[in-house]
């Protein structure tokens, strides 16, 4: 290897008389390694809550360079008295993060520490009959009027609640989620997440929405499906059990009562990750 790199360098000086620095199998192995853990954590970082804070993060610093182009002084004079201890805020504001990825790679083998895992850009998140199973379920629930929360993720990992849940690991089918929200059955309190084509965990307890805006006709349920969407981009799939409608939360919002086909829209968007100029249609045999 390293007649090799010499071999370049000389064949480099000679017919391009460029000089480039000495490149020895330690400072390439040294790259390779940088370039490992710089990859897995920013992998990590998307795949948490983290990155919803280091934007939180650049705005405000964003904002003190604004304000030392503008010579405001007061408001730099303050910038400099929380410099001093930002650092530790920002330990007890990333400490439930830190901590975990401390535990994730603690939990690791040394044989899966140095495989790479490359994350495919622009496949699909699930199967078209993941979409159609879910939506046949809740409104089946629905039609009986049996209560269901079932949150879809997206690209952000759950990883937090998922562990106040049960583990399941199964496949999403019709007759599963059926069954799991069947009541007085042990998984049937509380919420399931959906991580591609499979349900992960069950009976998962999720943060309350503190909106103040959200109709007082809607209980519990709901209000834990507009929480997650608050601190996550999650869609969460909401089946009253009071009216037997079918409901979705998103971005903090909640779309009540809503028709097969504006579900199935919904799904969709999360499904690709990015725009098709013509975006294949669900088969809905069995919906209606």
């Amino acid at each position: 290897m390293a007649e090799f790199v010499n071999t370049v360098d000389a064949f480099i000086d000679d017919y391009f008389n460029v000089n480039i620095p000495d490149v020895s199998i330690t400072d390439i192995i040294e790259i390779l390694i940088i370039a490992y853990f710089m990859y897995h954590l920013l992998v990590w970082v998307k795949n948490s809550r983290v990155w919803m804070l280091i934007r939180g993060v650049i705005f405000i610093i964003i904002f003190f360079l604004v304000a030392a182009i503008f010579q405001m002084n007061t408001i730099l004079w303050l910038g400099e008295k929380l410099v001093s201890v930002a650092v530790t805020v920002l330990i007890v504001v990333f400490q439930p993060e830190l901590r975990r990825a401390l535990e994730q790679i603690g939990r690791r083998k040394i044989s899966t520490i140095f495989s790479w895992n490359m994350l495919k850009s622009g496949a699909k998140k699930f199967d078209d009959s993941t979409i159609v199973g879910m939506v046949t379920a809740c409104y089946e629930m629905g039609a009986v009027k049996t209560g269901a929360l079932i949150v879809v993720e997206n690209d952000m990992q759950l990883t937090e609640f998922e562990r106040t849940g049960i583990n399941l690991d199964a496949l999403v089918t019709r007759q599963l989620l059926i069954n799991i929200f069947e009541k007085n059955t042990p998984l049937h309190d509380g919420a399931i997440i959906v991580r591609g084509d499979r349900v992960v965990s069950a009976t998962c307890y999720l943060p309350l929405s503190d909106n103040m805006a959200i109709s007082k006709d809607l209980g519990t349920r709901h209000r834990a499906a507009v929480g997650i969407s608050e601190v996550s981009d999650s869609l969460t799939i909401i089946v009253s059990e009071e009216t037997g409608t079918v409901s979705y939360a998103k971005e903090g919002r909640i779309v009540r009562d809503v028709k097969e086909d504006e579900l199935i829209a919904e799904l969709k968007r999360i499904q690709n990750p990015e725009p098709e100029e013509e975006s294949e249609s669900v088969e809905k045999e069995g919906i209606l």
